[in-house]
């Protein structure tokens, strides 16, 4: 992974765990995503996703 690649996967996922925090996640989430993370549609996708993942993480092990 080259930096500008690690950089871009550290800020998904800070936007992942960001997201998978929210009580309320907001409405519509890609676009909220993109805005608060400058982050491209596939990256906001990929957090979003990723986002599930850890709340699903959680659920199983709370």
């Amino acid at each position: 992974m080259t930096g500008a690649d690690h950089e871009h996967s550290a800020l998904v996922e800070q936007a992942a765990m960001w997201l998978g925090d929210q009580a309320q996640p907001p409405r519509p989430i890609i676009p909220a995503l993109r805005e608060r993370f400058n982050l491209s549609a596939l990256e906001a996708t990929e957090a979003a996703a990723m986002a599930e993942r850890f709340r699903i993480c959680r659920s199983a092990h709370a």
